[in-house]
């Protein structure tokens, strides 16, 4: 079968940073599904695990945490799903990605396509949903049947993949007011698009931005974006007892004691946490995909596909790498396709 994956990890200008292979076709057993992967996204942590090392693998590594596809085959432990049935996930970083013809993924980080989308539009949202949905319920503790209502929360990288969808669900769902923040006059507005309320810029001051809006402390902040630049001024507009979500791991140590007056949490989402540890509950991950599935396919969460690439190849996916490295990409760039 097709795959694009890599021996070594190159700077992406290096035509061997990321190749194109044929391996042999998995069987799937216990309570794994055989997926024909239509199409794929390329996130952030593509680029982080293919950045140069000083590292030779001795068979190929295929990234890829994103895919939506067709169930071709099933283990003999599997219940949810049947062949023919349309999915799409995110998949488990410590097991062989999306970047292939087929692949095996546990049925339990797996749901049902949503009907109202193409496979590319669908490829878009797996890592996404995942990250918020558990960043925003699991960690920051949000009511997503909107019994906080009328709370602020500070979502820094609104026009990234994560932050697009986090947009939508902390306005749709949990009914909170959401400040974004964007550098850019083409994110900004993609920001308002998805329904920020109000869209800050965090090349600038955030204390000074938010101040100019008449807010001085917010009680969630959801950080996607370099968390050690950001630190010291979510340590200062967190409200009292309020609660500091990020995605992105830091560089040196933060001080943690910035927080204690106001008893404030600081907490971390890693979406792959559950297949990585095949947490107890890891069909968390199918019910929430299954729960988003049905929030798009009733006209309440929208993709946030921005480019569709053609085919899946090496060539593209370097291209996407490149795209991704570069820091400014609004929404999801997807490919689709083999040829």
């Amino acid at each position: 079968m097709k795959a694009v994956g890599l021996y070594q990890y190159l700077p992406i200008e290096n035509e061997q940073s990321l190749i194109d292979i044929a391996i042999d076709r998995p069987q799937p057993t216990g309570k794994d599904l055989l997926v024909n992967v239509r199409a794929i996204s390329v996130n952030p942590v593509d680029v982080k695990v293919r950045a140069s090392k000083s590292v030779t693998e001795t068979t190929p590594r295929i990234l890829g945490w994103d895919a939506a596809g067709e169930v071709i085959a099933v283990g003999p432990e599997v219940e949810s799903f049947a062949v023919g049935d349309q999915v799409f996930y995110a998949g488990d970083i410590t097991r062989s990605g999306s970047n292939s013809e087929y692949q095996l993924v546990d049925e339990r980080i797996v749901g049902r396509m949503p009907t109202q989308l193409d496979y590319p539009a669908a490829a878009a949202l797996p890592l996404t949903v995942i990250t918020t949905w558990e960043g925003l319920f699991d960690r920051l503790g949000i009511s997503r049947h909107g019994d906080d209502e009328g709370k602020t929360i500070l979502i820094i990288g609104g026009a990234g993949g994560v932050g697009s969808i986090a947009i939508q669900i902390a306005r749709k769902l949990a009914k909170l007011k959401v400040i974004a923040t964007a550098s850019r006059e083409e994110s900004r507005e993609w920001c308002l698009k998805f329904g920020a309320n109000k869209v800050i810029n965090h090349h600038n001051s955030l204390v000074e931005e938010l101040t100019a809006l008449g807010i001085n402390k917010v009680d969630y902040i959801f950080c996607l974006n370099n968390t050690d630049q950001h630190w010291a001024v979510m340590a200062k507009v967190i409200a009292p007892q309020g609660r500091i979500c990020s995605i992105v791991e830091t560089e040196k140590p933060v001080d943690l004691g910035a927080l204690k007056k106001k008893s404030a949490t600081f907490v971390w989402e890693l979406m792959f946490t559950r297949p990585m540890y095949q947490t107890a509950d890891m069909i968390e991950q199918q019910r929430l995909l299954n729960t988003i599935a049905d929030l798009v396919d009733n006209g309440e969460l929208v993709t946030t596909v921005n480019q569709v690439i053609r085919p899946i190849s090496a060539k593209n996916l370097r291209q996407a790498h490149a795209q991704i490295e570069q820091g400014h990409t609004i929404g999801k760039v997807v490919l689709a396709d083999w040829d």
